[in-house]
């Protein structure tokens, strides 16, 4: 990458050196992000997740909590990534019988002066990961993918959706 292209990339300074973004004179507006993800397992292991019953509790509480944890940790794990002041998480998880998947969705709200995409993301990575620890007595070889942005709002750079 030569320094010219360090341009549309925020986090890189002219020489290429990693910086934190200075969102001081940014204005403090609402936003909003959804993330998505699943996990495809078997469908016994999918029956199990959905009854409640598996070995270490509710699969799909303790993905649910996990996530709204991690979201906000979020600065803690992604280096680079402001700490914020979330005024709200929402993790739901559904089951997709069809595929055998569990999906996970994120919401992440704040009114601040930055976005809460790695937020959303960080919450439906994690929860994805829980899911995936609380079965994989039953069932190692489960697939976590489709982690994405789905839309944020807010800032700057206006409404995304994919």
């Amino acid at each position: 990458m030569t320094a010219g292209d360090t341009k549309s990339l925020t986090h890189l300074d002219e020489t290429g050196a990693a910086r934190m973004v200075d969102v001081g004179d940014k204005p403090v507006t609402q936003r909003v992000a959804v993330a998505e993800g699943r996990v495809r397992m078997k469908p016994a292991t999918l029956e199990l997740a959905l009854s409640g019953n598996a070995r270490k509790g509710s699969v799909i509480a303790a993905a649910e909590i996990a996530g709204i944890m991690a979201a906000k940790r979020t600065a803690e794990l992604i280096p680079l990534c402001h700490p914020i002041a979330l005024t709200s998480v929402k993790v739901e998880i559904a089951a997709d019988t069809s595929a055998s998947a569990l999906t996970v969705t994120a919401r992440a709200k704040t009114s601040g002066q930055t976005g809460v995409e790695m937020e959303a993301l960080t919450a439906v990575s994690v929860a994805c990961l829980t899911i995936y620890d609380m079965l994989k007595a039953a069932d190692r070889g489960m697939v976590i993918e489709g982690v994405s942005l789905v839309e944020k709002s807010g800032g700057a750079s206006g409404d995304w959706t994919r």
